[in-house]
């Protein structure tokens, strides 16, 4: 081999070995700066709190900002999912009353599931009042369809006995529309009951069952457990924008109303309802249902235990 040949090999060699950390896995080179690239620290996702506590001026800016809090709606529905929105629609009341959720709320959470990707979003209820007026007055016919809902009444023929398998309510009539939706989404308003104290996201359950619905008053509290076990929803967004604080749960005057503009959301419903409680001053373990549903397992009622994020929008 000549000097040339011999000087040429050399470089390759030299410049191959120059890049052998880089390319081959060996250590990092330059000084400081390699050891700095070395030991870098991975950043940790951070993860999404159990519960979100907005609060705003805003209905729908409230509820937006409760989904995102929770991870974007994306975390709870999937593409192609047909989605059933569970409002409170029982009375024949406007907004301003706050007997039924605040269409706002059911708006913007039909807009979010099908940005989500959901095929289909049906909002509907067995209302207690006449069904046409209900879902007129209150607003959320309206919403609904505006956001792109299915908005449906109660069909006698898509109703059917099913097995509850509940430790009280062993069967019932159950609206097909419900156990057919692959996500169902609970959107109950917060209000004072003349039965059971309050009514949140348990008792909401009533309007997907046929009638006669006053049987289930021989026990309701427990009634409600087995039904919220039964349904088992994805997400519980609580409305508690405008709450009713007495006559509930259809009230009648403005008076009967608080204004604490906030929503909670969470997919703990036993937390969401034990949070909801905390408007009216009552401790959860005081309401007998939520009690039953923690001793059951379906949730926690000692809801300022999880990593709830509460801020203003």
């Amino acid at each position: 081999m000549d000097r040339r040949d011999f000087l040429k090999d050399l470089a390759l060699g030299g410049f191959v070995a120059g890049l052998a950390p880089k390319f081959l896995g060996g250590a990092p080179q330059g000084g400081a700066a390699g050891a700095r690239s070395a030991t870098m620290a991975v950043p940790q996702a951070v993860a999404a709190p159990d519960l979100a506590f907005i609060q705003g001026d805003s209905p729908a800016a409230i509820t937006k900002a409760a989904i995102e809090t929770l991870g974007g709606m994306g975390k709870f529905v999937s593409k192609g999912d047909v989605v059933m929105v569970k409002p409170n629609i029982g009375w024949d009341r406007t907004p301003e009353l706050a007997a039924c959720t605040n269409p706002e709320v059911v708006r913007v959470l039909v807009e979010m599931c099908l940005a989500a990707g959901a095929k289909k979003v049906t909002v509907m209820d067995n209302t207690t009042n006449q069904a046409q007026r209900c879902y007129a007055r209150s607003g959320i016919a309206a919403a609904a369809k505006a956001a792109g809902a299915d908005v449906l009444f109660v069909n006698p023929r898509r109703i059917k006995k099913m097995s509850v398998k509940g430790e009280w309510l062993k069967d019932w009539d159950v609206i097909q529309d419900f156990v057919e939706a692959d996500k169902l989404i609970n959107v109950p308003i917060a209000k004072h009951h003349s039965l059971c104290r309050l009514t949140l996201g348990m008792k909401n359950w009533l309007g997907a069952v046929g009638d006669p619905r006053n049987q289930l008053h021989q026990d309701l509290d427990r009634a409600m457990v087995d039904l919220a076990a039964f349904f088992k929803p994805t997400l519980t967004v609580l409305d508690a924008y405008r709450i009713l604080v007495r006559n509930g749960p259809q009230g009648g005057r403005p008076s009967d109303t608080k204004l604490t503009k906030t929503v909670v959301a969470g997919r703990d419903y036993v937390a969401v309802e034990a949070a909801g409680a905390s408007f009216f001053d009552i401790p959860p373990a005081e309401l007998v249902y939520i009690k039953l549903a923690n001793q059951k397992g379906l949730g926690r009622m000692d809801w300022e235990k999880l990593r709830v994020e509460k801020r203003t929008v």
